[in-house]
């Protein structure tokens, strides 16, 4: 790289913070900068040809300017030869760089200014003023770099370059995104502070009448010379004072301290998933009465176990664990993370009534787990999708000897005060599960993580405890023929995880008695949303086997929407939760997985590019089992009939019904009554078989002879009209914000039209734009960045994000022959 030639476009950042002020101790509080500012706008970009470009910038490469989190990948074509295949999603990857000019004030010189990266996917080198700060192979680590030797200071220009190599592929066993994919920070303190990730926050008693808080935390002093401190920590209930600790210090010349302070609060308000209840602990450090550092750190007081007879127990209450598994892709938005995004996502869930999420297979980004924390989710936190031993050719096993244990302890650091967090999972799948080879690595991430946070229980998500075909699972069980593999033999676990085998949980307490259990990843049904085969009581796995391609497919690359297909190593959705609900010592499950995410399109390959696992497709529209769920998990009355009712003439249909908090289900077609079903024994579902009349299907779910829910579907005509529906119709004019609008096609009469896949164009008026279109179509190649998409089954999406100045924004869907509609969005 020539560092003498670096082109110099882009925009200078002033940091002009705003002021804070805490209560503490009844000192008078002193007004300082806000220490950490985001850094995310006005980047520049250049992403190389491999063969014009090498591995080089010079003064004569063309850059382009746009904000942070992005995703280059998500911006590309969908290609057949990609080296990520099919699996990454034939996306490509590539080497890119990020470049920024800003300034720093002149009296923050006597200060300490890092530079903090949630993440970037992946090999990211980082200079500033030509200065090398160092590397990071690890795509989803959050990493930090001390830049104050290096930066000038007042009205003089600073230059940070940003080098991510993401050209080696396949590294990835599903879509990973490319570039400063998560947010960039600006921190900014006094030479005397708190360290990063410095406080930890734990509850070693807790009861209703009264809760000891215990913190440690690391101080660091970069003074050439020792300093006295006073260091406070204030607990706060919303705006409101609780307590506060305080303790006087003396730190050594460019040493660090780690200091150890208890409080009790009274009556505490615990955190739980119906009330996720927060408090704030501030640190506050102060030198001869004026305040230098304040750091905060969100906190909650809950206690909880695994019981190995009584599964997960949340406040002295059972609590099930119904939770899913998430990728990180945002589907049209691709891996860029955005707040928004990710609390959409979490409010669907939510609404099926999810309790519990996985970050599968890798370290989240934080605002995953501020929302889980904020909204009331039970999270496993994994670290890991491969140990030593690689999955795919260029992924992080080549990195693991020189990384491994420092990415697992900044995770542990960074994550570890998050009362949603319950769980730690060191990997996932690991070959090396069955020999020796794994328990020694398993026995070091296990010792690493207890050394660090000794709060919460440690797992694996191993394969099956079975070395076997997934077919003889039960057979062999019977016959006590049983090899388990070597990390669960050792003891080194708290908690026995393993993924699918819903056949052997029976069998947990007696091979494995004393520890208790939980299902890491479990079914791996498969549905494409609003397609379906008749008939739908008979289950089908697809491929038939793993190492077999799937051959018999339907066209179009579409799978049956009746839960009624699953992957070979899985199950059915109802086949599983149906064992889990039954036995309190299964403490809960993740389901494999809540969306669809880009790559991975088992059962098929090309041109399949995403997913078909997910209980909520990639554009964030249900699925059918979705309700199944919801009348499982939640307490609101569900009544949900499908499939649609478009069919031809005299063809045998079957209608399922899922529904709660009734004893049966009348079904009515046009009017006249087709029978009544109630769900007898373990069954989830009804189902009727009908020949296809078209008009109206009706049905009337009772309890006690009283009508709870009414529910219709009715036949629909040709395509008409598009009706926009934004989720929220009025967003923040900040440059961050979203509104995903639903786009339906309904026939003359308001009908969706389930058979409809018109192209759709769409126009934005105002200060916004259109950052994402997408239908849940796992063989769609059209751009999720694009200004037009091809609906699915009568339904798209488009993501509309606000800029940065207040006013009306305006969108217009059209399609040929259909009538146009238009959606007004405030930006406040």
């Amino acid at each position: 790289m020539d560092k003498r030639k670096y082109f110099s476009s882009g925009l200078s950042l002033l940091m002009l913070v705003g002021v804070i002020l805490f209560d503490s101790c009844n000192k008078k509080e002193e007004a300082f900068s806000n220490r950490k500012v985001s850094f995310n706008s006005d980047w520049s970009f250049h992403l190389n040809d491999s063969i014009i470009d090498k591995d080089t910038i010079t003064s004569s490469t063309k850059w382009r300017t746009l904000d942070v989190p992005h995703d280059w990948g998500v911006e590309g074509k969908f290609d057949e030869k990609s080296p990520a295949g099919y699996g990454g999603g034939a996306l490509t990857g590539g080497l890119g760089w990020y470049k920024k000019t800003f300034k720093v004030a002149a009296a923050d010189s006597s200060k300490v200014t890092s530079i903090i990266f949630d993440g970037v996917y992946r090999n990211s080198e980082v200079w500033v003023n030509g200065h090398y700060l160092g590397k990071r192979p690890n795509g989803y680590i959050s990493f930090q770099y001390e830049m104050s030797p290096y930066l000038n200071y007042g009205d003089k220009n600073n230059e940070i370059i940003v080098k991510v190599d993401n050209s080696k592929q396949p590294n990835s066993r599903w879509y990973s995104g490319s570039g400063i994919f998560r947010n960039v920070w600006i921190e900014t303190t006094d030479k005397l502070h708190v360290a990063q990730w410095g406080t930890y926050v734990t509850t070693p008693k807790v009861t209703a009448e009264k809760a000891s808080v215990q913190f440690e935390t690391t101080i660091q002093n970069q003074n050439p010379a020792s300093k006295k401190a006073t260091v406070t920590t204030t607990i706060f209930k919303e705006d409101t004072k609780v307590t506060s600790v305080t303790q006087d210090i003396t730190i050594g010349a460019n040493a660090s301290q780690t200091i150890k302070q208890q409080a009790q609060v009274e009556t505490p308000v615990l955190w739980s998933v119906e009330k996720p209840e927060l408090y704030t602990a501030v640190t506050e450090i102060s030198v001869d009465d004026k305040i230098v550092d304040q750091y905060k750190t969100n906190f909650g007081i809950r206690d909880f176990k695994f019981d190995v007879d009584k599964g997960f127990i949340l406040n002295g209450k059972q609590v099930k664990i119904k939770g899913v598994c998430m990728h990180h892709d945002l589907g049209p938005l691709g891996s860029a993370i955005n707040t928004r995004a990710i609390e959409r996502q979490l409010e669907i869930l939510k609404g099926m009534g999810v309790n519990g999420i996985r970050t599968s297979h890798n370290p989240p980004a934080p605002e995953l787990l501020d929302l889980c924390d904020k909204m009331g989710f039970i999270v496993m936190d994994e670290a890991f999708d491969m140990w030593k031993q690689n999955k795919t050719k260029y992924d992080y096993g080549n990195d693991w000897d020189k990384w491994h244990k420092k990415d697992l302890i900044d995770q542990l650091l960074r994550d570890r005060n998050h009362p949603s967090i319950f769980v730690w999972s060191i990997g996932n799948e690991i070959p090396q599960q069955w020999d020796e080879s794994g328990v020694i690595i398993a026995k070091e991430l296990a010792a690493i993580t207890r050394q660090y946070d000794k709060t919460r229980p440690i797992t694996a998500a191993m394969n099956p405890p079975v070395n076997m075909n997934i077919d003889e699972v039960t057979l062999q069980f019977e016959q006590k023929n049983v090899q388990f593999n070597a990390i669960a033999k050792s003891g080194v676990l708290d908690l026995i995880g393993y993924n699918y085998a819903h056949q052997t949980y029976a069998h947990h307490k007696k091979n494995f008695p004393g520890i208790p259990f939980i299902a890491t990843e479990t079914t791996s049904a498969l549905e494409t949303r609003g397609y379906y085969d008749n008939n739908s009581d008979s289950i089908k796995k697809w491929p038939v086997r793993w190492d077999l391609k799937f051959t018999e497919g339907n066209p179009g690359n579409t799978v049956s929407a009746y839960d009624q297909v699953q992957a070979p190593w899985g199950s059915t959705h109802e086949a599983t939760w149906k064992i889990i609900k039954k036995h309190d010592y299964l403490s809960g499950m993740y389901i494999w997985t809540g969306f669809d995410y880009i790559g991975e399109p088992t059962p098929y390959e090309w041109p399949s590019i995403s997913s078909y696992f997910g209980i909520v497709d990639l554009a964030g529209f249900p699925k059918d089992v979705y309700y199944m769920y919801q009348s499982e998990w939640t307490d609101k009355n569900v009544l949900h009939i499908f499939p649609h009712w478009n069919w031809k003439a005299g063809q045998n249909v079957d209608v399922w019904a899922y529904y709660n908090n009734a004893d049966e289900v009348e079904l009515f077609l046009n009017g006249k009554s087709v029978g009544v079903r109630s769900k007898k024994g373990d069954d989830l579902h009804v189902m009727w078989r009908i020949p296809f009349q078209p008009g109206t299907l009706k049905a009337i779910s009772r309890k006690n002879g009283k009508t709870v829910l009414e529910s219709e579907i009715k036949t629909a005509g040709n395509a008409s009209n598009l009706k926009l529906t934004a989720d929220r119709s009025a967003i923040k004019a900040d440059g961050n914000d979203l509104s995903f609008v639903i786009v339906d096609i309904l026939d003359s009469k308001g009908v969706l039209v389930p058979n409809a896949n018109n192209e759709i164009n769409f126009s934005l008026k105002g200060n916004g734009k259109i950052v994402g279109v997408c239908s849940g179509d796992p063989v769609s190649h059209e751009s999720y960045k694009g200004s037009k998409h091809t609906a699915l089954n009568g339904k798209c999406l488009v993501v509309i994000q606000s800029g940065k100045k207040t006013g009306r924004l305006e969108l217009t869907a059209k399609a040929n022959g259909l009538k146009q509609s238009t959606v007004v969005i405030t930006a406040e």
